[in-house]
């Protein structure tokens, strides 16, 4: 087939591709990363490009504007290339997978738990030998092994066995052929003198590794949270329990699609599941190359992964084939992953190194729920709590120790900046405070205090506080017109807010929450907010008999609690119940990298909670309608508002 080039500007990235290929297939190919919340399904609208030079076909789309469409923007997804191209990728179509180094923005963006990676220099603990036992997933042993005699003719594996067995009191179960092959030349060239590296693997234990000499103080694991728009990791000593490092970055798998279904959808496409595999390895292997590159660490010194993530982003990691997920009856290929060694997984650390995935409940509530309730310690609660994690798929577990319950809430990805016109994640330049004067004009604060590029999440939820209370938009989320203010207009037959005119912005557009934004936004809310009612709700409890909320997530410490509760996105509750977490996903995978007992605790967990499928309970249609008002259909359920 004929091939054609195409040149992508202000990058000058240049690719040959085949004739017919569509613009975004190119631009992905290419390295570049440009917005596609749909997964190239023409239906968001983010990936606007305009052709410079050259031949193409493209489909007409109502996701255009009439004012876009006449200075040539086309949506690269539906674009087919037809002859060499010229094309140029405006700001606002490009997407910034770069790493979120800047600890201001790490705690910004990336939730709460990374206020703790400043104190990392302090070399604090963090694991509580009271809580959890110290037994990392791979512990260094060093021992120096009587060399055999006549006398003593006991074989090299023996002796190594009886050695470790009688120093340390540990019970070797297995180890590999080829530890077998090498062990005889490496112990008699280190003069019987060696470092074994023991890896828990599930009840067993394995010698994993044989080093010669003593090498024992160089043990590092790596905890990673694989969220469906951030991957975070951190750089953990083993033996001190220190955290060295924490880096994060957002997921690679975003170009194909914000959410897990459409990534599902599109795993199931050719070569469709291999790039998604590889989009988020490509991140961890990333993040550690960071974090040992900063300490001075080499790979080999690696000896163990721990990952928290949802069903699908565990699937995708593995490279296990996730559509089923998405079928009726809606079964995972397995919710308890057995320990493999992280080279099979693509994964870079000392090529005979392991990785462990914390155990998933279900289909739709995997391990970074679990994770996240070993950290807050769910388990062992003696009163009700209940644990909120707000992302694109909002979780919420309900219980105590004796009892744990489940669900999921499709809440869309408008929290996290996708979805939404003016939306962005939580970087610099994101709009993340609002206040209205009486004159109806906004005044934002950005973080790290750059000129405004968007809106974050935690800056919708003020932003529609604020026009709640100043009258812009009425309880059902409709722009109200008869003001008379500049700042409200009607624009390709939809009313929108003005929050920074464009002279103020750092874009070429003025930055707007549209009416359509206002109802992705009230929708997202009402499926978190309902979903936790019809969790209390099925076990005959109300907000009332909570005594504990975590609230987790995206939002970290920086969501403010009176606009997420004068909007219904948090219950009407003393504000003393709830406990803001950040990364409790995070949390929970660095305290099982630690500790075999907290992934045992971790098991139990999962095997304990139960899960309530929402769509099979006929009250939570009508609990999910009454939500799409702000706060609430029902006013006495948000008294203080």
């Amino acid at each position: 087939m004929e091939k054609v080039k195409i040149v992508f500007k202000p990058s000058r990235k240049r690719i040959e591709v085949k004739k017919g290929t569509d613009l975004l297939s190119a631009a992905v190919a290419c390295g570049l990363n440009i917005y596609s919340s749909c997964g190239g399904e023409g239906v968001c609208g983010r990936c606007k490009v305009i052709i410079k030079k050259g031949k193409f076909k493209t489909e007409p789309t109502g996701r255009i504007s009439h004012e876009d469409r006449k200075k040539g923007y086309v949506l690269a997804c539906l674009t087919i290339v037809e002859s060499n191209l010229e094309v140029f990728i405006p700001k606002e179509s490009r997407l910034d997978l770069k790493s979120i180094n800047d600890k201001k923005e790490i705690s910004h963006s990336l939730k709460g738990v990374y206020s703790e990676a400043v104190d990392i220099d302090k070399g604090r603990p963090i694991i509580d030998e009271k809580i959890f036992t110290h037994s990392p997933i791979s512990t260094k042993v060093y021992v120096e092994l009587p060399s055999p005699t006549l006398n003593d003719i006991v074989s090299d594996y023996e002796r190594l066995v009886r050695e470790i067995r009688d120093k340390y009191d540990i019970t070797i179960m297995q180890t590999g052929l080829r530890n077998l092959r090498r062990l005889g030349g490496v112990l008699r060239q280190s003069d019987w003198k060696v470092t074994v590296t023991l890896g828990k693997r599930n009840e067993t234990t394995e010698i994993v590794i044989i080093e010669p000499g003593d090498t024992s103080k160089d043990n590092y694991g790596i905890a990673f949270d694989i969220g469906t728009t951030t991957v975070s990791g951190q750089l953990v000593d083993l033996n001190t329990k220190k955290i060295l490092g924490t880096k994060a970055t957002y997921n690679k798998q975003i170009v194909f699609g914000d959410d897990v279904i459409t990534r599902i959808i599109f795993a199931t496409a050719e070569d469709g599941l291999e790039k998604l595999h590889h989009a988020v390895v490509d991140n961890m292997n990333s993040i550690i190359g960071e974090l040992i590159h900063e300490r001075g660490i080499s790979l080999n010194q690696i000896t163990g992964v721990i990952c928290a993530g949802n069903t699908t982003m565990i699937h995708l990691l593995l490279k296990i084939d996730p559509s089923y997920i998405r079928r009726e009856p809606y079964v995972s290929t397995a919710n308890f992953i057995p320990v493999i060694r992280a080279a099979e997984s693509g994964i870079k650390i000392h090529p005979r190194g392991l990785l462990a995935c914390i155990p998933g409940v279900s289909t739709y509530v995997g391990g970074d729920i679990v994770a996240g309730a070993l950290a807050c310690g769910l388990n062992n609660e003696e009163k009700l709590t209940l644990l909120i994690d707000i992302g694109t798929n909002g979780e919420i577990v309900l219980g105590n120790r004796e009892w744990m319950a489940c669900c999921s809430a499709s809440a869309g990805p408008a929290f996290e900046g996708s979805g939404v016109s003016c939306g962005m994640r939580a970087i610099r330049g994101a709009i993340e405070k609002v206040s209205i004067n009486s004159g109806l004009e906004a005044t934002v604060k950005t973080i790290g205090g750059a000129k405004p590029m968007g809106i974050c999440g935690s800056g919708y939820i003020e932003l529609i506080a604020e026009m709640l209370k100043k009258g812009i938009i009425k309880r059902d989320g409709t722009i109200n017109g008869d003001l008379k203010t500049k700042m409200i207009r009607k624009k390709d037959n939809e009313l929108e807010y003005v929050v920074v005119p464009k002279s103020k912005a750092s874009s070429e557009y003025d930055i707007v929450i549209k009416a359509s934004d206002i109802e992705n936004i009230k929708r997202s809310k009402g499926a978190i907010f309902s979903a936790a009612s019809i969790l209390l709700k099925k076990f005959d409890l109300t907000f009332d008999n909570v005594e504990k909320i975590y609230i987790a997530g995206g939002f970290g410490t920086f969501l403010n609690m009176e606009s997420a509760i004068s909007i219904g996105l948090l219950p009407d509750m003393d504000r003393k119940k709830f406990r803001f977490v950040g990364n409790s996903s995070l949390m929970g995978a660095r305290e099982t990298l630690l500790s075999s007992d907290a992934m045992k605790r971790a098991e139990d967990i999962a095997g304990k909670m139960t899960y309530i499928e929402l769509s099979k309970d006929p009250g939570y249609m009508d609990e999910y309608v009454s939500s799409l008002f702000f706060p609430h259909t029902d006013l006495e359920r948000f008294p203080s508002v």
